[in-house]
């Protein structure tokens, strides 16, 4: 209907909030305020949804500050932390009627990361620190990358030394060796896999016809230790009485598959069946300092940003979380006074972040310290959990990241996409306390093809992309609780868990 001359405008679609110059430029078919709107199909909308307690259990976990999704070999699971002001407290979250913990008390845990690793949980203490005006995480002082069996067992430090005392070598029964001064010792396992450095280390001249026996050999005092393995140096011409100064080998079959037995009777070997290097390990971090930020890459654990070096990533051998070397498995990202804040693997590279800066590197199949470096963007970068997590599968959606800038949130393939799509909400987002970016976490739940994002405020910003994820299509609403939001997690495909401190 006509009002004075003026014909009406059909609004047969709502396109979500625009906050991005002068209000008046609003478009009609946008909002200027929806606080607490749920977008449904392509063109309506409603108040967003109710929340409840997750836990049905007498005492439910409060005060929480950080969940992740954690997805053991029988079940989609959650990993907790809640902060009392003085201890951070991980817990293990089954179901809503299942809680194992706490799995790690540490004081002063204000955050940590994570990643599984068959079925296993890596967990890395960190905090925020200042310098200056700057408020940024690293890993706590004094503080390790712990591991958790995922089984309700406390979660212990991650690698480990290897066994101490010594043990008796003699002449077995008949066999072979080659004849001369060999080195021996023992490397222990663990029941994650980790291979201790070698230790007990003695000195033995063998014989041609007769096996080696090993007596009194030492049990470790680590109750996670599964069975322990041989190792030998072939037969030195000349010793200089240094124990560590020569390549050791796994004997192959050498092995005592437990942590109780003492003795290794009538092993034979030939020096040309030493192949398996074991040398390697001397140089392993037997304690890996805590960092702020976990990810994997390669099927090799990352590790970045520590208490005394923040622009350092630790990076494991193949198949080895715990085995990382103090030697070729460093990298040192360019210094430029900022922290490492986040790294991700994307189509085989991986991508490594600070807050404003981005660089990748790629895995050349030599030794980490080896690969290649590219600088992809000088002027944006992200923050310890601002890359969205895509269900229980990392961060990668199909062939792109979605990542939170200081410009925006942007969709990045290598390169970061340009307009972001927080385009039509550019004043909301630079409204944001830079200096609390570390609060900022990030979720993609395809299912409902929602964006949730943490804000610094600790509101939480939904974007709906049903009708499309780009800049014009996606539908962004912000949503507020009666309590502040801290951290959210998708478990169980679709279920939406948001934690928060005790109101």
């Amino acid at each position: 209907m006509a009002v004075r001359d003026h014909e009406g405008l059909v609004l047969d679609k709502f396109n979500g909030l625009w906050d991005r110059g002068d209000r008046d430029s609003t478009p009609p078919d946008h909002f200027q305020e929806c606080n607490n709107v749920r977008y449904i199909g392509s063109n309506s909308f409603g108040t967003r949804p109710g929340i409840g307690i997750s836990q049905n259990v007498a005492v439910p976990l409060t005060n929480v500050k950080r969940v992740y999704n954690y997805p053991t070999q029988t079940a989609n699971t959650l990993i907790v932390l809640t902060y009392d002001g003085v201890d951070g407290k991980i817990f293990h979250v089954v179901n809503s009627t299942t809680v194992f913990g706490p799995l790690l008390t540490i004081a002063g845990m204000t955050d940590f990361a994570f990643v599984s690793y068959a079925g296993r949980g890596y967990i890395s203490p960190f905090s925020d620190y200042t310098n200056g005006d700057l408020t940024f995480q690293k890993g706590l002082a004094s503080e390790f990358l712990y591991v958790y069996a995922g089984d309700g067992t406390a979660a212990r430090k991650a690698a480990g030394v290897g066994m101490s005392g010594s043990m008796t070598v003699a002449n077995g029964a008949a066999g072979h060796t080659d004849a001369g001064l060999h080195l021996f010792g023992f490397v222990s396992e663990t029941i994650s896999g980790y291979l201790s450095p070698p230790s007990i280390l003695t000195q033995f001249t063998t014989s041609p016809a007769n096996s080696v026996s090993f007596g009194s050999i030492p049990t470790s005092g680590d109750p996670n230790v599964v069975r322990r393995h041989l190792v030998a140096t072939i037969v030195l011409p000349t010793f200089n009485g240094d124990l560590q100064g020569y390549t050791y080998f796994f004997v192959p079959g050498a092995i005592i598959p437990n942590n109780v037995d003492t003795f290794l009777n009538d092993i034979s070997f030939y020096d040309a069946d030493l192949l398996d290097d074991a040398s390697h390990l001397f140089d392993n971090y037997t304690e890996i300092p805590a960092g702020a930020t976990l990810s994997l890459y390669h099927d090799r654990l990352v590790l970045g940003c520590t208490f005394t070096d923040i622009s350092l990533l630790l990076i494991s051998n193949v198949g080895e979380p715990e085995a990382i070397s103090q030697i070729d498995g460093l990298i040192v990202v360019p210094l430029d006074g900022n922290p490492i804040t986040n790294a991700q693997d994307l189509r085989d590279v991986l991508y490594v972040f600070k807050r404003a800066r981005t660089v990748s590197y790629v895995d050349n199949e030599d030794v980490p310290s080896s690969w290649p470096l590219v600088v992809v963007d000088n002027a944006l970068g992200t923050s310890v959990h601002g890359i969205a997590t895509v269900l229980d599968s990392g961060s990668s959606s199909v062939d792109f990241l979605i990542i939170c800038t200081y410009q925006g949130i942007s969709l990045f393939n290598g390169r970061y996409a340009t307009p972001e799509v927080s385009w039509k909400i550019e004043h909301f987002w630079q409204q944001q306390d830079r200096n609390l970016f570390g609060r900022i976490q990030i979720i993609n739940a395809p299912i409902q093809k929602e964006i949730y994002c943490i804000m610094t405020d600790r509101r939480l910003l939904a974007g709906n992309y049903g009708n499309g994820l780009d800049h014009k299509a996606i539908r962004w609403a912000p949503w507020s609780f009666y309590m502040g939001v801290n951290t959210i997690a998708v478990v169980n495909i679709d279920e939406i868990i948001l934690g928060a401190d005790l109101v």
